[in-house]
């Protein structure tokens, strides 16, 4: 049988600060410019996560949607979605936000949680031109 991959998109709002507290403010402000304001920025993120593998052959499906995205919406989305992912977010605890560290972030949320087929990648817009993806690699 024919490998596939299936995408779920989601998305969710959430602000963040870069900075990392073992350099001085004026490193922090060269390296991670007006993304390092005290108060932190937002996004609109966009989330996309793939699975992959071989369709049933009595249903035709890898994976019903409608059940990826209940469990993106219980173990990613309801946890990040309108938080500040610098205090709020247990998964991201003691890691500099970045769009890198959310996928990755993501990826570890999800990863076991998939009844049919193999987690395939994660991928984070943080905005329409920028994106991180992570494979589990």
């Amino acid at each position: 049988m024919p490998k596939v991959y299936i995408t779920r998109r989601e998305v969710f709002s959430a602000a963040h600060r870069l900075f990392n507290p073992d350099w001085n403010d004026e490193k922090n402000e060269d390296v991670f410019g007006k993304c390092n304001n005290y108060y932190g920025h937002g996004h609109n993120y966009t989330l996309e996560v793939v699975v992959t593998g071989e369709p049933n052959p009595e249903t035709g499906y890898l994976l019903d949607l409608k059940i990826l995205k209940k469990i993106i919406r219980e173990n990613v989305i309801s946890k990040i979605d309108h938080k500040h992912l610098n205090f709020d977010v247990e998964f991201l605890k003691g890691k500099n936000p970045t769009a890198e560290n959310i996928a990755i972030g993501i990826w570890n949320e999800l990863k076991g949680k998939i009844p049919s087929g193999k987690l395939y990648s994660v991928k984070i817009y943080e905005t329409e031109n920028n994106y991180a993806e992570y494979k589990g690699e």
